[in-house]
């Protein structure tokens, strides 16, 4: 039975890491990417391969898509040279920035760079890599809790990651011939670095999620990675254009 094989953007740090190890562990090879941190990218590698997988760090940068084109041309190189094939079976869009700041705030050049990584990015990225994923395969494009409920000063990053959940449903409706299932995970509050580590290191802001959370407390990087993993490689092909919101039950 041929293995199946996922590529992550993002793979190196936070979610987009703990999805690749999940993953590692249920059996499933991993082509992560990383934008500088080649050192935690490389370290992701040798714990996926000391677990007996295999996997490859590629640098990309989400934000430029530009450089697309020549990325796809190093991917189609890794599958040959590592698995002896021309396609993988999924893509989890996970990279991307957070930015924090009232609207009356928010910079032009800030709101561009969101674009250009969250939306420009994760549209032109899933189509330049498209031919390699495999019929059958499974698309899962991370957007945020916070395109459900809102907190003061995150409606910039909010408003891309909406545009993702929309490309989400167009995609599954475009792609459903192939049998390709596309969704969307949408995260709470988890405490990662993300956001220079807001959630995590801000012991008020920490205290203060959990107490709006059903489950009483902010998530952890487990309950994320998990349930990626579980949704991809479990029976639930079925599923498809859905926002699947993973928050412990947030602001309900």
């Amino acid at each position: 039975m041929t293995k199946k094989i996922a590529l992550i953007t993002g793979g190196s740090r936070g979610l987009g890491r703990n999805t690749a190890l999940h993953l590692a562990k249920k059996g499933v090879d991993v082509v992560l990417t990383y934008h500088s941190q080649k050192k935690s990218a490389d370290d992701v590698v040798a714990e996926i391969e000391k677990q007996g997988g295999r996997a490859v760090a590629l640098q990309l940068d989400t934000g430029d898509a530009s450089t697309f084109l020549s990325f796809a041309d190093k991917l189609s190189q890794a599958l040959e040279s590592v698995w002896g094939r021309q396609t993988f079976d999924y893509l989890v869009n996970n990279a991307g920035t957070g930015y924090n700041a009232s609207f009356e705030e928010t910079t032009q050049d800030a709101f561009d760079q969101l674009v250009n990584i969250h939306l420009k990015g994760c549209f032109f990225f899933t189509q330049c890599v498209l031919p390699m994923i495999a019929d059958g395969g499974h698309i899962v494009n991370l957007s945020t809790g916070l395109t459900r409920f809102c907190f003061s000063g995150f409606g910039a990053y909010a408003m891309m990651k909406g545009g993702v959940e929309v490309l989400t449903r167009y995609l599954a409706k475009e792609l459903g011939p192939r049998g390709i299932a596309v969704n969307t995970i949408a995260p709470g509050a988890i405490e990662t670095d993300f956001g220079g580590g807001l959630v995590r290191d801000t012991p008020d802001v920490n205290q203060h999620i959990a107490s709006m959370t059903a489950m009483g407390r902010v998530g952890l990087p487990d309950d994320i990675g998990g349930a990626i993993s579980d949704f991809l490689i479990g029976d639930m092909h079925w599923i498809t254009a859905q926002r699947i919101e993973i928050s412990g039950g947030v602001m309900l």
